[in-house]
């Protein structure tokens, strides 16, 4: 059986393409090359289903949540804050899996951030 070797890509709509993969690269550190191309260090990949009610992307018409691994939580979030970011106050940690915590693009998508245990 042939099977994915993982994550290609992500695709989202903006209203300023432009400006939102700016915010990615200059906020997240996100090294951006031609065509979006990112060389992502290896780690895990989460894939997971909710429930439609779900809370945990935010907004309830976000369907989807990119989730970044990161080194230091705390450091990322306070480098978010000090760029002007929409960052989440709380942060959760869950045994055995690791810490995350949440800020939202400029277009309105929660994104995750998980520093893995």
């Amino acid at each position: 059986m042939e099977r994915v070797l993982g994550i290609g890509g992500h695709f989202m709509r903006a209203a300023d393409p432009a400006a939102l993969i700016a915010w990615y690269r200059d906020c997240l550190g996100l090294d951006l090359g031609e065509h979006g191309l990112w060389q992502q260090e290896a780690g895990p990949t989460v894939v997971a289903a909710f429930e439609s009610g779900t809370d945990y992307f935010g907004s309830r018409s976000q369907q989807t949540m990119l989730n970044f691994r990161v080194r230091d939580l705390d450091a990322m979030l306070a480098q978010l804050r000090a760029q002007g970011a929409d960052v989440a106050e709380e942060t959760q940690d869950m045994d055995g899996v690791g810490r995350f915590g949440w800020v939202t693009d400029p277009e309105g998508r929660r994104v995750e951030l998980w520093q893995p245990a």
